[in-house]
């Protein structure tokens, strides 16, 4: 399949996944990246983060708009997420690939049960 045509295929499970469950796109970006374009571990996160950027921007605006939003918990959310989010990028070129796959299967599995037996 023509590599353009398969970006936009992506992109549109990817977007309409952040759109949906509010992100998470990366969750299907991240192995999409590795698979399809065979972009390395630690570029295919560092990817995925640039790209979910403007998807969960334009997904929070609509939000918003919707005054679906809980301002106290984005508030203190983003009080943690900040500095969680510096040490995470800093720490992801000091993680093996290896390490990084193990990480990121674990969240994934542990967010996938929390989900079906909740």
């Amino acid at each position: 399949m023509n590599k353009t045509i398969l970006s936009a295929l992506v992109g549109i499970v990817t977007g309409f996944a952040n759109g949906l469950f509010g992100s998470g796109g990366g969750t299907l970006l991240v192995p999409a990246l590795q698979r399809f374009f065979d972009i390395e571990t630690h570029k295919s996160h560092a990817t995925a983060l640039s790209v979910i950027l403007p998807l969960s921007v334009l997904s929070a605006w609509i939000y918003v708009r919707g005054d679906t939003v809980n301002w106290q918990a984005v508030f203190w959310i983003t009080v943690g997420g900040v500095p969680g989010g510096f040490t995470g990028a800093l720490l992801l070129n000091k993680v093996s690939s290896k390490w990084l796959h193990r990480i990121f299967g674990a969240f994934m599995i542990t967010a996938a049960l929390r989900l079906i037996f909740s």
